[in-house]
Order: structure tokens, then sequence, then C-alpha cells
């Protein structure tokens, strides 16, 4: 994944609102609007605002269904931010080796 596609997720990620319904979606799959909104006290139309934010980062995705728009996650997109995360933890790790061997060795 590109560091710019990259950038994307995580920027649509950050947002508080945005980051429930992602984790709403991935515990109880593709739900309309209504049913993303019920129980919340945000509106429809700001839930709307943050899905557009969410399927233009590539992570969730709506198809019709009638007369109601279905969300769903998109979960390869998710997966490779998360190998993206892998590969920095690693690198952390590694210089964090190569720190504490240096430090031992002085």
């Amino acid at each position: 994944m590109r560091a710019e596609a990259t950038a994307s997720v995580f920027a649509a990620l950050g947002d508080e609102t945005r980051l429930r319904v992602v984790a709403r979606l991935s515990e109880e799959g593709p739900m309309s609007l209504a049913r993303l909104t019920e129980g919340t006290p945000i509106s429809r139309q700001a839930v709307t605002k943050h899905l557009r934010v969410l399927e233009n980062a590539g992570l969730v995705r709506g198809s019709r269904a009638g007369r109601e728009t279905i969300w769903e996650l998109e979960a390869k997109r998710l997966a490779e931010a998360q190998r993206h995360l892998a590969v920095i933890s690693n690198e952390w790790d590694s210089t964090i080796a190569r720190l504490r061997r240096f430090v031992e060795q002085s």
C-alpha cells in the first residue's frame, strides 16, 4: 500500500465517530444507515458524511438494496493498513534492539 493511501486510511480512522462506525460494521456486518444510527445521538446526516470519508479512504462501500444503502466494511483495506503497521512495528523493534546493544557495549 502506498504511503498516501495508507495516510488516508489512518486519517479516516482518526475520528472517534468513524472508528465506531468501522467497529460496528466489523462486529455486526453490513447494515443500513438507519441501523448504524440506531441508539446513537448522532444524526443520519452526520453519519452519512462520516461514511463518505470512510468510503473515499476505501474502508467501506455502500450498495443499494431497494430504497436503502447497505454499508459494509472493506476488510482488505484494513488488512493492508495492519500490514503497514506491522512493518513499522518491526522497524521499531529492530531500532530498539540496536540501541540496546549499543548501550550495553558502551
